[in-house]
């Protein structure tokens, strides 16, 4: 495993994040495809196993057993000080008023059910799901300053909105000495390019480490075009992030895969990691050999023929993921 400081951090991360919406009660939340404890924990043993310290959740996943299982697990096969937990606040956790958002007494709140779930006095990385426009961005960012002057908090970060709205928040941070976020977790990969227009060129000028999710397309990049999976069927949100035109990029992955000898998931993942901006892409994995795959596609290296066929079928689309 290869490790990189995260943004202009002196945080080490290794180069894939094990992302773990995969875990948790299937009964507790929208996905009935979550792993229960039991089918979780040897995946999450692997990974470490394996050399990956940066391990990425919400409170949102499986209404909260996503963090109760990772924690617990985290727990039992490592030591705290060595990995980099990270997880994320916005979506609904609770109805009625305050139940969801980002207003102080948000933030207060779920990051204390958060660290509870978690079983952990702080988190490393503490990352808004999303923009919450409901909230003054002042009233957002001196919250999450004080979590970090609280020691509840190592580093913020952000997710998926537009250059001009993570511009904002970070302005306004500077300007009044607050913490600035460190991180953008985005929705980029070979099927999703429109980052490179805004996002990309500004988390490189401003330092800030990228951790792409869904760096597979929800494993569309791995599989023949048109296979249907138990996730697929009833992946509504997935089913509007891609195009039908997308197919000629996952001819040329495998056209790749198949010269190289390499699974498919190895190429699109190690075009990811050319990127300059990308630190870690934020990797799911339900199977063993899904986080056998992204380790090897750490070592993988693709020639310059072979990043231009990949890249050359893209077309431009609507904004999504937001």
């Amino acid at each position: 495993m290869q490790y990189v400081k995260l943004g202009s951090t002196g945080l080490d991360v290794s180069r894939i994040c094990l992302g773990c919406m995969t875990y948790g009660l299937p009964d507790r939340g929208v996905h009935e495809w979550t792993l229960d404890a039991e089918a979780s924990r040897p995946l999450i043993r692997q990974a470490l196993e394996a050399g990956i310290n940066f391990f990425d959740t919400a409170n949102v996943y499986s209404d909260g057993t996503s963090e109760e299982i990772v924690g617990k697990a985290l727990r039992d096969f490592a030591n705290r000080d060595e990995i980099v937990l990270a997880t994320k606040l916005n979506g609904r956790m609770r109805p009625g008023p305050n139940g969801a958002g980002l207003s102080r007494k948000a933030v207060m709140t779920e990051i204390d059910h958060s660290l509870r779930r978690l079983g952990t006095d702080y988190v490393d990385l503490y990352q808004i799901h999303r923009y919450d426009h409901a909230t003054p961005v002042e009233e957002t960012m001196e919250a999450l300053h004080d979590l970090v002057k609280a020691g509840k908090v190592r580093y913020i970060g952000a997710s998926s909105m537009y250059a001009w709205e993570f511009s904002k928040a970070q302005y306004t941070a500077e300007r009044h000495g607050w913490t600035k976020f460190v991180s953008m977790q985005n929705h980029y990969n070979l099927l999703y390019r429109e980052e490179e227009r805004e996002m990309l060129p500004l988390c490189a000028d401003q330092g800030v480490g990228v951790l792409p999710w869904s760096p597979l397309a929800r494993g569309r990049l791995t599989r023949d075009w048109g296979t249907v999976t138990g996730r697929s069927a009833n992946d509504n949100f997935g089913g509007r992030l891609y195009l039908d035109s997308d197919r000629s990029i996952v001819e040329a992955v495998t056209r790749i895969a198949q010269a190289r000898g390499v699974p498919r998931a190895q190429v699109a993942l190690a075009w990811l990691l050319r990127q300059r901006t990308v630190a870690a892409p934020i990797v799911g994995a339900a199977k063993p050999h899904h986080i056998e795959d992204a380790v090897a596609a750490v070592e993988l290296e693709l020639s310059e023929k072979e990043l231009a066929e990949l890249e050359q079928p893209y077309t431009p689309r609507a904004i999504s993921g937001h």
